[in-house]
C-alpha cells in the first residue's frame, strides 16, 4: 500500500498524535462551555479550561450520558445559536424525548471527510457506482455515509432501505461495484436473489460496508462468502456524528478509531476507571473536531476493548474489536453473563444453520430458560426426525461449551422467523408475561 492512499494524520506518530490530541481536546472543552449544559457541568466538577493542558488531562472532566441529551432537549446541548446550525439529526424517541444532534456547515463537511477517509481506506475509489442501502431522513446513517461516498466522487444510488427487489434491480443495471448494507439484511437480501433464480456472485460488486447492529466474524465471512466480496467492518453512533467513527482496514483486524477527531477511552463501567489494556470494557468518547455540539466523556454503553499491538497497514491510530454489544443487553440467566454475540458467533459458524435465528427469554415456574429458535438451510431440513434431533443437540452441545448453560434449540424452516429491513430484532425477552 503506498501512502497516497493515507490521510496525513493517519501516520502521525504516537507522540504527534497525543499533541494534536491535548491542542484539540482544550479548544473542544472551550467550545463546549458555551453550552448551559457544559457550563455547569465544569463548574460543578471544579474544571477550568487552564485544568486542560494535555490528552491525559481528560480524566479530570465529567462523564455525558443519553440521559443528559434527553433531559437537555431540544437544543440545551448546543454551544452556538440554533440559527448557526445547518442540520439536525435525531433518534425515534419512542421511549421519551429523543436525542438530537446538531450540526454546524464545518461540522458536516468533517464528518464526510472522515466518512470519505474510511471508504477510500479499504478500496473504495471515484470511479466506483455506490449504492447506500441504509435508511435516511432522521437516522444518521444514510446521510452520513452518503455525503462520505460523494464527498469521495463516487457515482451515489440513494436507494434507502428495503423493496428487496427494486435493491436487487439497482444493483443489476448500474453495475454497483460497492454497497453499505445493514449485515442482517444483506444476509436476507441473499435468500431474495436465490428466491428470483439469481446468483448475488454475478453482479459487479467488491466491496460492502457492513454496520450498525453488532455482528460476528462468522456473519462477515458469510456475506463474503455468498457475495463474493469484501465486507468491512464500520462504527459509528448518531451522538458522535454517525458512522465514520471508526473503520477497518485491508486487514480486517480491527476498526482504527479516529483519533484527530475523537478521544478514545475503556473503561470499566461499574468503576468507570480504565481497564487493562486488551480487556472488554465500555467505549466512552470526545469529540475533538465538533463545534456545534461538542460532547465530552460521552458513555457509548458500547462493548469493546484496544486491540494490542500495530497494525500492519501503517495506521498509528488504535484500533477497536469489534462490538461485543451493549453493556445493557447482556443477559443474565442461571447466574451466568451471556451476550447475544456469543450465541451468533456459534450459529453461524454451522453450515447447515440458515440467515436467521430468535433468541427467546422464558419464566418455567421460578426458573429462567432461554429457547433459541433456528433456521435450517432447505437442503437440512429433512423428514428424517432422527437427523433433525441429532443436529438439534450438536447445536445445543456447541452452544453450551460457548455459554455454559444448555438453551432449548427448537429448528424451523427457512424464511419462518420474522424479518426486519432496519436492525435485526435478536432476543425476545417474555419472562415479565409469565
Amino acid at each position: 500500500m503506498t501512502n497516497d492512499v493515507f490521510h496525513k494524520n493517519e501516520l502521525l506518530d504516537r507522540e504527534s498524535l497525543h499533541t494534536l490530541q491535548g491542542v484539540r481536546l482544550k479548544n473542544v472543552v472551550f467550545q463546549a462551555s458555551k453550552s448551559r449544559f457544559y457550563r455547569d457541568q465544569l463548574f460543578r466538577a471544579g474544571v477550568r479550561i487552564a485544568d486542560i493542558n494535555s490528552v491525559e488531562d481528560i480524566r479530570k472532566l465529567p462523564f455525558t450520558t443519553k440521559d443528559d441529551l434527553r433531559n437537555h432537549y431540544p437544543d440545551g446541548m448546543l454551544a452556538m445559536p440554533v440559527d448557526k446550525m445547518n442540520r439536525m439529526h435525531a433518534s425515534s424517541g419512542t421511549t421519551g424525548s429523543p436525542t438530537c444532534v446538531f450540526y454546524t456547515k464545518n461540522d458536516l463537511q468533517t464528518w464526510a471527510d472522515l466518512m470519505a477517509r474510511c471508504m477510500y481506506g479499504v478500496g473504495v475509489r471515484p470511479e466506483d457506482v455506490f449504492q447506500n442501502m441504509s435508511g435516511y431522513g432522521l437516522f444518521t446513517g444514510g446521510l452520513g455515509i452518503h455525503y462520505g461516498a460523494e464527498r469521495l466522487g463516487c457515482c451515489t444510488i440513494p436507494a434507502g432501505a428495503g423493496n428487496s427487489k427494486r435493491q436487487i434491480k439497482l444493483l443489476h443495471d448500474f453495475h454497483v461495484s460497492v454497497i453499505h448494507i445493514i449485515p442482517s439484511y444483506a444476509l436476507h437480501l441473499a435468500t431474495v436473489f436465490e428466491s428470483m433464480g439469481m446468483d448475488p456472485k454475478s453482479l459487479d460488486l467488491r466491496i460492502a460496508i457492513i454496520g450498525a447492529e453488532p455482528h460476528s466474524e462468522a456473519v462477515r465471512r458469510r456475506i463474503e462468502d455468498l457475495y463474493a466480496i469484501k465486507a468491512y467492518n464500520s462504527y459509528g453512533l448518531s451522538e458522535m456524528n454517525g458512522p465514520g467513527v471508526a473503520f477497518e482496514c485491508p486487514e480486517q483486524n480491527g476498526m482504527h478509531i479516529w483519533e484527530d477527531a475523537y478521544v478514545a477511552e475503556i473503561l470499566d463501567p461499574e468503576t468507570l476507571e480504565p481497564v487493562p489494556e486488551g480487556e472488554i470494557g465500555e467505549l466512552v468518547l470526545t469529540t475533538l473536531t465538533r463545534e456545534g455540539m461538542p460532547l465530552i466523556r460521552y458513555r457509548t454503553k458500547d462493548l469493546t476493548r484496544f486491540l494490542p499491538g500495530d497494525c500492519p497497514c501503517g495506521r498509528t491510530h488504535r484500533r477497536l474489536d469489534r462490538i461485543l454489544g451493549r453493556a445493557d443487553d447482556m443477559i443474565i440467566l442461571k447466574g451466568v453473563n451471556i451476550y447475544p454475540m456469543q450465541i451468533e458467533r456459534v450459529l453461524m459458524s454451522i453450515p447447515e444453520v440458515g440467515q436467521n435465528y430468535l433468541i427467546v427469554l422464558e419464566r418455567d415456574g421460578f426458573l429462567d430458560q432461554m429457547r433459541i429458535k433456528v433456521e435450517v438451510k432447505e437442503e437440512f431440513f429433512v423428514e428424517d426426525m432422527r437427523v433433525l434431533k441429532n443436529m438439534q443437540q450438536s447445536i445445543a452441545r456447541r452452544l453450551r461449551d460457548e455459554i455454559l448453560i444448555t438453551p432449548r434449540v427448537e429448528l424451523v424452516e427457512r424464511n419462518s422467523l420474522p424479518r426486519t429491513q432496519g436492525k435485526a430484532k435478536r432476543v425476545e425477552d417474555r419472562r415479565q408475561e409469565s
